[in-house]
Order: C-alpha cells, then sequence, then structure tokens
C-alpha cells in the first residue's frame, strides 16, 4: 500500500475491488480542493480514506460504498502521539494540575471547621459531612460520566469539569447554611473527579507506552501530594480572623479559575477516535456525501449502554474478583484513615502540644512530604519489576507493597503512641510521614498492578478499587469524633494500626499466590484467550 502526500497537482493511486483487481483512480487537482481524502485500500465492500497534506474536492469514486477516514499516521501533526515534547509536556502538567486543584480542595476544607461552626451555627458532625460528601461524590460520578468522554472527547469535559468545579466553589464560599455546604462539596468531588480520571487517558493519548511513567508517577504525585498542600496554605489563611473558612474557598476559587483559563489556552482534544469522528463528518458536510465515516462511527453502542457498562462492571469485579476485593478493601481503608487523619490531626496537636491552627496545618506537609519519599520508593520498585517481570509477571509489581505493608503500621503506631506532651512533636510527624510513604507507595501499587492484571478490563477494576477506596473514606470521617472521644487518639490510632497489621497478609498472599488465584477466575481465563489471540495474530502478521 502506497500513501501519498505532498503538493502534488495530480494523486494516481490505486483501489482494489472486491476480486483483488488493481484499478487506477485520478483525483482531481488541489485548485479544485475543498476536501482532504484519498483511498488507500479495499477492504471487502468498503474503502479506507486517509486525509492527505492538500485539500482536494472527491467526487463519488466508487458507488453504494462506505468511505472510512483511516486512523493518523505517523509524523502527522494531527496524532496527538507526534506532539512535540514541549507541548506534550505542557498538556501533560495541566492535566495533572487538575488532581492537585482536586485534591488540595478535598483536604483544605477541614481546616476551616472552626470558622465554619461560628458563622453558620453548624455542629462539628454537620461541618464534617462537607469533607465525606466531596469523598463521595469522587467515588460516584466517574461511573457515569466516565463514558461521557468516549462520546463527546476529552477537551470539553475539561473545561466543563474545571468550571463547574470552580462554580462549587464560588457556592461554598457564598453559603448562607452548612445544608448549601454539603450540597456544594458533593458536587465539588463530582466535577472534581471527571476531570482528574480524564488525566490517566490523556497521558495514555499523547505519550507512547515506554514514555508514561513519569507522566503517571506525576499525576499520582499531584492527587497525594496536594492532600497535604491544601491544609499547609489554609491553616494560616484560618489563623486569620479576618478571613476564615470562606476565604479558604475564595482562594479555590481564584486557583480553580486560573486553572480553567489554562485549559481554554493550553489544552487541545487528544482522543484519536474523536479527532478523526470530527473529521469524517467535516468530510460529510463538504462533499454532501453521506458515505464518508471514521472506524469508530462503525457499530458504535450508544452512550446508554456505555454507561450502564462502566456502572455495572466495576461493581462485578469488586463483587467477584478476589484480587480486586483484597486490594480494594487494602486501600480503602487505608484513604478511609488518611481522611480521618485529615479530619483529627488539626484538634490533636492542639490539644496534645498547644499548636495554634497555621501550625497544624503546616504538619500536613508530612503528607506532602511522604508522598515524595514513595514516589521515590515506586522507581526502585520499577527497576525490581523490570529485572523479575519475566520469572513472577504481574507479582513483580508487589515486591514494595510487601514492604510497605509492614511499615504502614509501623507509623501508625509510632503516630499514635508518641503523640504526647513529653515527646518532642517532630516524633509524631516522622511516624505520619512513614504512613504517608507507605499510602502513596501503595496507592501507586494497586493502580499498575490491576491494570496488569486486567488488560481490557484494567479501567473497570481500577474504578471498583476506586469506589471501595471513596466510600469508605466518606464513612471514616463521621464516626471518628466520637470514636475519638471514647477512647481517646492514643487508642483509636492503635486500633487501626492493629487493623493495618491483620491487612499485611494481602500483599504476600497475592505475591506467592497471586497467578494461582486469577487461574480460577473467569473473567482472568477470558483475558489469557484475548491476549493469546492477540499474540497469534501478531504472529501471523510477521
Amino acid at each position: 500500500m502506497t500513501r501519498y502526500q505532498g503538493d502534488l497537482a495530480f494523486h494516481s493511486i490505486t483501489r482494489k475491488s472486491a476480486n483483488q483487481v488493481t484499478e487506477p483512480v485520478i483525483l482531481p487537482t488541489a485548485a479544485e480542493a475543498e476536501v482532504n481524502v484519498a483511498i488507500l485500500e479495499k477492504e471487502e465492500d468498503e474503502v479506507i480514506l486517509e486525509y492527505l497534506d492538500v485539500d482536494f474536492h472527491a467526487p463519488s469514486l466508487v458507488e453504494d460504498q462506505s468511505f472510512y477516514v483511516s486512523p493518523l499516521r505517523d509524523g502527522d501533526m494531527r496524532n496527538p502521539v507526534n506532539f512535540s515534547p514541549a507541548r506534550k509536556w505542557v498538556m501533560t502538567i495541566n492535566a495533572c494540575a487538575f488532581a492537585g486543584v482536586a485534591g488540595a480542595a478535598a483536604s483544605s476544607y477541614a481546616i476551616g471547621y472552626s470558622s465554619m461552626i461560628r458563622d453558620l451555627d453548624c455542629t462539628l458532625f454537620q461541618a464534617t459531612m462537607g469533607l465525606s460528601m466531596f469523598a463521595l461524590g469522587v467515588g460516584l460520578a466517574p461511573l457515569v460520566t466516565s463514558s461521557f468522554s468516549e462520546e463527546f472527547g476529552r477537551l470539553l469535559f475539561y473545561i466543563i469539569s474545571s468550571l463547574m468545579f470552580m462554580l462549587t466553589e464560588v457556592m461554598i464560599a457564598l453559603a448562607p447554611n452548612v445544608q448549601i455546604v454539603i450540597v456544594a462539596r458533593f458536587f465539588g468531588g463530582a466535577f472534581g473527579s471527571t476531570g482528574s480520571t480524564l488525566v490517566a487517558g490523556t497521558i495514555a493519548d499523547i505519550w507512547l507506552p515506554h514514555q508514561r511513567g513519569i507522566p503517571m508517577s506525576l499525576y499520582s504525585v499531584g492527587i497525594v501530594a496536594s492532600l497535604g498542600l491544601g491544609p499547609t496554605i489554609a491553616g494560616w489563611i484560618e489563623a486569620n480572623p479576618s478571613l476564615g473558612w470562606r476565604w479558604i474557598q475564595w482562594v479555590h476559587v481564584i486557583v480553580s479559575g486560573v486553572y480553567f483559563i489554562s485549559v481554554l489556552l493550553f489544552m487541545t482534544e487528544t482522543r484519536s477516535a474523536v479527532i478523526l469522528t470530527r473529521m469524517a463528518r467535516k468530510v460529510r458536510k463538504d462533499t454532501k456525501d453521506g458515505r464518508y465515516h471514521a472506524r469508530a462511527e462503525k457499530n458504535k453502542p450508544s452512550l446508554a449502554s456505555m454507561i450502564r457498562v462502566s456502572c455495572t462492571r466495576p461493581l462485578h469485579l469488586l463483587l467477584t474478583e478476589p484480587t480486586v476485593q483484597s486490594f480494594s478493601l487494602w486501600i480503602g481503608f487505608i484513604w478511609g484513615v488518611l481522611y480521618i487523619l485529615i479530619d483529627s490531626v488539626s484538634g490533636e496537636f492542639q490539644s496534645v502540644y498547644g499548636f495554634g491552627v497555621g501550625e497544624t496545618g503546616t504538619v500536613f506537609i508530612t503528607i506532602t512530604i511522604g508522598s515524595l519519599l514513595g514516589y521515590l520508593a515506586n522507581v526502585y520498585q520499577e527497576r525490581l519489576y523490570h529485572k523479575y517481570v519475566h520469572r513472577k509477571g504481574p507479582e513483580a509489581r508487589l515486591y514494595l507493597a510487601c514492604v510497605t505493608s509492614v511499615v504502614l503500621p509501623t507509623g501508625m503506631l509510632v503516630f499514635a503512641w508518641t503523640a504526647r506532651p513529653d515527646v518532642p512533636w517532630i516524633v509524631p510527624l516522622v511516624g505520619l510521614t512513614f504512613f504517608m510513604a507507605s499510602a502513596f507507595a501503595i496507592y501507586q501499587v494497586v493502580f499498575v498492578y490491576l491494570a496488569d492484571c486486567y488488560g481490557p478490563y484494567a479501567s473497570s477494576a481500577l474504578a471498583g478499587q476506586s469506589l471501595c477506596r471513596n466510600i469508605l473514606a466518606t464513612v471514616f470521617p463521621l464516626f471518628a469524633t466520637q470514636m475519638f472521644d471514647r477512647m481517646t487518639y492514643k487508642w483509636a490510632d492503635t486500633l487501626f494500626a492493629l487493623i493495618a497489621v491483620a491487612m499485611i497478609p494481602i500483599p504476600y498472599v497475592l505475591f506467592f499466590y497471586g497467578s494461582r488465584i486469577r487461574q480460577r477466575s473467569p473473567l482472568s481465563k477470558k483475558i489469557l484467550a484475548i491476549e493469546e489471540e492477540k499474540k497469534r495474530a501478531n504472529l501471523e502478521k510477521l
């Protein structure tokens, strides 16, 4: 098959008919042009089209046939994979920033409890509901909205999500009562998660598989590190009597507004199927010929069907797959404890060490430091993976998880038993840092391990664990205050540490027996069959 491009006056190319007879086709000059298409090859009763660098009007070349726009080829700058490195990094950083903005908003809210309770005349439980509702929105919304980008493209949802997220922050800042705050927080989590879940897709669109390691790590760091950075800044805002909780939200309005402008300036559509569909629509409009289509338009499921699958398949995997269940429970517990810490650390350091609001906000920098340490640990895990993957398969992802499963409860016990007046405040902060480093490392391991294990169903497996993780993050803060009042901070934190100890076997069981467990799963057998079919197809091509 010959490819043509350039400013030639005529393009003489060939078309293969059903009986494989080559037929020449002479296309008009570029001067007559309106549309940029060329027949490349015939497949039974279909003709594949490719856009060239010159424009010309394509007449009805073949009667009663459909013409398909081919995938954008290497070197075509309309293909997101061929964007310049600078443009890719600008888009990657811009996309990851959304995850950071949403993460900071999720956690900084808790710092403003005191002034919110005073201004809105609400209870601590009602204020805590706002923290939980954000997590609930994060968990539920992607089940419905994740399919929308398949239909309408990523750029549109970056624009809508960032704009609506900013408006929810405005809604909170102007709220006359706590009920409005709670509702706005739920929608803030929903729009924040919708934008954040697009990031992984954007990275996959513009980077080749072997190039995605650093961008995906940047995404993970942005999510977790921002959970600590937000309260660090919010603490000093809350400490100012003339500012308080409303100004915490106004700062988020400003930041999310700047982000919205950056989306308009720097982001573009990156989903190839959507790009080709739009190109095909333009051809149909310009030629007034309805036979021109993109492959993505052929046998396309309805939006309702895609939403149904995106809602039900994650639940099916969560309820039936032991690997998804165990890791979802593990990371869900960790995320729930993290949200309890966000809710309670300020009160604990104020009561034990007499810290002011600004100082307790700075305590949350341990989350950021811990996530950076976890990132460095994952760099070493990647080396171990490449060294042992040929022997262990996906379980080569679990070396670090086995170590951090022990470090995690250790950090929790250090924090629980050293947060007292006779021990310097830096010691419990070291325990918090170890906890966060382990939590980040486990979060990253869960992400890549489930993706490796479930291949074409990876997005559903990850959606299932995300749902479990955020539901537990919703529930845990609601009983934390009563728990700390009855058990004290020391024994409540000790109980969480003991539960973490009970979960230590999870990565070890999967490390040694993960492949056997998957062999008993009907879905895993189906995935293996798909992979074998792909291997056979590749061998046949060779």
